[in-house]
């Protein structure tokens, strides 16, 4: 009763065992799968804006071409170098590495262009409208002080004039004849440089009318200018800047022309159809560097080259039933294991001093170690020592619990023979 009571425990225990282990392979193998459509998706997303980029300096068929071929590089390369140990095959490792670098050069390069479309793009529209703002105001302050300096001069001719009518007046003006100083009154002399000094003050006062008319103007164009990030309806305010600008414009020129003033050159501003223009890829995005773009459009690459990477641990194709019983019993003929510093199984596939002594022919177990590495299932270390994969475990261990199920069974059929002999 003991031992079937044990027995039965050992059972549970071995079933509950069994159901975590299998759930556990379950979930690996589910996120293996998982792995090849992300990386899949990932490989399209890098894609679209590597071509995106290539596609503005090239043509599109041939950009299309060269996005695959970098795409397919990337993903291909990822892989070998997971299978690859650099001191099995230098030249074959580096060569890989170098395919795989050049690739990511190109991908992140031309990916930069569009990640920088997107993340610049409201920054570049503020750069716009601040450059608009800048060079009205630039303009506008030299306006300013012209016309500052303009109505500092008329008001110092009209104070200037109005001395040399008090002068007239009381006959102490220095240009006055000698007869008539002295003589206080409104004579032929005081009704001269009077007429002087009223056309100065009618001029001066219809300057002012058009200085501030002129600062009407320019009071709205700023208030456009002001409205014009937060307006629901950009095209029309945008028109309206412009119009507002060309009223000031006028307003100037006409100022200009009939004072004989020299004013600045006002600036050229960019149509509406310049200012609302989409970012194209140019090699000026370099000069204005975003680390934000960089690392998006390098992420990216990052992960498709490291799931990639994982991939590899995934044998690209199952063994049969008599491929699995051949690695088997190949395998078992090796002698030489260890645990190296991956912890990895690792085994020495050379022949050993008695094997090269008898002349031992290791052809069917040198056979099965090319199967598994084409397949997958082992890693080259160097040109002696290969390594397990962790998809040749689980094979193993099946086939070890066969072996030793049928050596149970064997001995059990021996008891059982023994005991009805007695």
């Amino acid at each position: 009763m003991i031992n079937t009571g044990a027995r039965k425990t050992e059972r549970k225990y071995a079933g509950v065992g069994y159901l975590i282990n299998s759930v556990q392979t379950l979930f690996v193998g589910m996120l293996r799968i998982w792995t090849i459509p992300i990386v899949l998706m990932l490989s399209i997303a890098s894609g679209f804006t590597t071509f995106y980029g290539l596609s503005h300096f090239i043509t599109p068929w041939i950009a299309l071409v060269i996005t695959v071929a970098i795409q397919s590089i990337i993903i291909i390369c990822s892989l070998e170098i997971a299978g690859i140990h650099w001191k099995a095959n230098r030249l074959r490792y580096f060569s890989v590495v170098l395919s795989l670098l050049v690739a990511l050069l190109a991908s992140i390069s031309f990916s930069y262009f569009k990640f920088y479309e997107i993340s610049q793009q409201e920054t570049i529209h503020i750069n716009r409208l601040n450059q608009i703002r800048q060079d009205i105001k630039n303009y506008l302050s030299k306006v300013s002080s012209i016309k500052g300096d303009v109505l500092k001069q008329q008001h110092a001719d009209l104070k200037k004039a109005s001395e040399e009518v008090t002068q007239a007046y009381f006959g102490t003006h220095p240009s006055a004849a000698e007869k008539y100083k002295n003589q206080v009154g409104k004579g032929p002399f005081w009704q001269h440089y009077n007429g002087i000094f009223l056309e100065k003050k009618l001029v001066l006062e219809q300057l002012d009318k058009e200085f501030v008319e002129l600062d009407k103007k320019i009071q709205g164009l700023q208030a456009g200018l002001g409205k014009l990030d937060v307006s629901n309806d950009l095209e029309s305010s945008y028109y309206k800047v412009l119009a507002g600008y060309g009223d000031v414009q006028l307003q100037i020129g006409q100022l200009s022309n009939s004072m004989g003033l020299g004013l600045p050159q006002a600036p050229l501003l960019m149509t509406y159809k310049q200012f609302i223009e989409e970012v194209k890829p140019s090699i000026s995005m370099w000069n204005g560097f975003s680390i934000f773009a960089f690392v998006c459009a390098a992420m990216v690459d990052f992960f498709t080259v490291l799931l990639s990477y994982r991939l590899e641990f995934t044998a690209p194709g199952p063994l049969t039933k008599e491929e699995e019983n051949l690695v088997f019993e190949c395998l078992r003929q090796f002698t030489e294991f260890n645990i190296n510093e991956n912890d990895e199984l690792q085994m020495v596939i050379e022949k050993t001093e008695i094997e090269k002594a008898k002349r031992y022919s290791d052809w069917s177990r040198m056979f099965a170690v090319g199967l598994l590495l084409n397949r997958g299932f082992l890693r080259k270390i160097d040109d002696r020592t290969v390594e397990f994969a962790p998809n040749l475990y689980p094979l193993v261990a099946e086939k070890m619990g066969d072996k030793i199920t049928q050596l149970r069974r064997a001995a059990l059929y021996s008891k059982q023979v023994e005991i009805n002999n007695e």
